[in-house]
């Protein structure tokens, strides 16, 4: 799941089996995931892991929360349909590349010794694990998925760049912000809380 990069037959399971695992794996034993799965060059597996996840998140959201189907031209299914696979297929991977770019210049200062910039996709790709339930419209929940998925960031990236928690979670501050806080209604939801 995560080598594809080597031939087949070699790195991790691939295919929905290798999915799961991964997810499972990032849930449980984030530490050790970051450092074992996440490779140079390698983010095919992680765009796959982060489109899945916004594609069940967005799909549970549209399912669950009534109003959050778009509807253009009175064509409901349709326009769902066409959002939900503009979002997966375009407005995720675009997204995490620009997050991806703004962590590499937040790590700068921070240390000399970084991983690439493909490494720094698949921790921002894996980090959004738990957003997987982001869609279900229980602010507390959501709540708990952005808080999870923080935390998850900054050990991944304390863990490929080789630093420290406090400098993680300092550089990692402004993307789990945008990536978290906002893109997976983190915010919002806490504002329902409050």
């Amino acid at each position: 799941m995560t080598q594809w990069v080597e031939p087949a037959g070699s790195g991790r399971t691939r295919g929905p089996v290798g999915l799961a695992r991964a997810w499972l794996s990032v849930l449980v034993a984030p530490r050790q995931f970051f450092r074992s799965a996440v490779a140079p060059g390698d983010q095919a597996p992680g765009l796959v892991f982060l489109t899945l996840v916004v594609g069940l998140e967005e799909a549970s959201r549209y399912a669950l929360v009534p109003g959050a189907t778009p509807v253009l031209g009175g064509q409901p299914t349709a326009t769902a349909a066409f959002v939900l696979l503009a979002t997966v297929v375009l407005v995720a991977p675009v997204g995490l590349h620009l997050l991806a770019a703004l962590q590499t210049v937040l790590l700068w200062p921070v240390t000399e010794e970084r991983a690439g910039v493909s490494e720094t996709v698949q921790v921002l790709a894996y980090a959004t694990a738990p957003c997987v339930f982001a869609g279900v419209p229980v602010p507390a929940i959501r709540v708990i998925c952005a808080i999870y998925a923080s935390a998850l960031l900054m050990i991944g990236i304390s863990a490929v760049h080789e630093i420290d928690y406090p400098r993680g979670a300092i550089t990692g501050a402004i993307p789990a912000t945008l990536l978290y806080g906002v893109a997976f209604r983190g915010f919002e939801a806490a504002g329902m809380l409050l």
